[in-house]
């Protein structure tokens, strides 16, 4: 049971804070006057700040080190990007949970007992019932903007983008509740699905730089035609495809952590022009982590 609690834990910990700042990117997006929208997201921000916040007092000495050492949760970045969001759209960000999970520690301090594996379960449910509701208000929102009934500054993509991790979540879930293969590799995605997210992270900060910062826009097709070219090696049937995809994903998402940790800081030092939140830099630097450390998992596991 203790593989079954780490991962639930670690599964909320990345996912609950994703899925928050999801619906304060959207509750950013909305006119002023779409008022109903608005509350909606900020309902949903406000449930998985809360979320997280109790996987955080729960999580301390029950997560693996790995995590702890990713940066997926919190980056050195985490919290200024937190502060400078905040203050810019004046929405209510808690960073007090952030100074929390950079004082988690990993082991095994906490003797496992029934009470504990009947809260994880229940905090699991709970998550997938939110989740239920998150998703069905992001595909909502994506009919409503592709049939011009509602505007979002958010590109479609880009909700279609959150749709998918949003079930990614959800699904990671169901298979923990249902005591599923209960491994990194099972549960967590695979180079396809994460390949898929980091060219679409490329696309998204192409288009939201300012026209004048024409070296970073280059850098960032770039990236995303690197990643398209890693998905089309996905859809060869081979075991030594498999593997050099594996290995290039890992290496090139290594490149990529470097520049979207370089934009985050220009962005919090104001030295790049964009139309990137601060926390939307940090985000999606988080995620680039997460890839990493699901790359190294996998590696780990075949070694054995």
């Amino acid at each position: 049971m203790r593989d079954y609690i780490m991962y639930s834990m670690e599964t909320n910990l990345f996912f609950a804070r994703i899925m928050k700042e999801h619906a304060l990117f959207l509750q950013v997006g909305f006119p002023c006057k779409d008022r109903t929208w608005i509350r909606k997201a900020d309902f949903f921000r406000g449930q998985f700040e809360n979320l997280l916040g109790q996987t955080v007092k729960i999580s301390d000495g029950i997560v693996g080190c790995g995590i702890l050492n990713s940066d997926e949760l919190v980056t050195e970045f985490t919290i200024p990007a937190e502060q400078r969001t905040s203050r810019l759209t004046g929405i209510p960000i808690d960073s007090r949970i952030s100074a929390m999970e950079q004082k988690l520690q990993s082991g095994c301090t906490k003797k496992i007992c029934d009470n504990f594996v009947y809260m994880t379960d229940q905090l699991n449910e709970k998550a997938i019932s939110m989740l239920n509701g998150l998703i069905a208000f992001k595909e909502n929102i994506l009919e409503e903007v592709q049939s011009c009934n509602l505007f979002n500054a958010n590109y479609p993509l880009l909700i279609e983008h959150i749709i998918r991790e949003a079930k990614l979540y959800r699904s990671t879930l169901i298979k923990l509740q249902n005591k599923d293969d209960i491994s990194c590799k099972n549960l967590f995605g695979d180079e396809a699905f994460w390949n898929q997210i980091m060219m679409e992270h490329a696309l998204f900060i192409r288009g939201l730089l300012d026209p004048t910062e024409v070296e970073l826009i280059e850098t960032a097709d770039e990236f995303a035609i690197q990643y398209e070219r890693l998905l089309e090696m996905a859809k060869e049937k081979d075991a030594r495809a498999a593997e050099e995809m594996r290995r290039q994903s890992f290496e090139e998402t290594l490149e990529y952590r470097k520049f979207k940790a370089a934009g985050t800081e220009g962005i919090l030092e104001c030295k790049i022009s964009s139309l990137i939140l601060p926390l939307l830099a940090d985000h999606v630097l988080r995620e680039a982590n997460h890839y990493i450390r699901i790359l190294k998992c996998c590696d780990a596991k075949e070694e054995e």
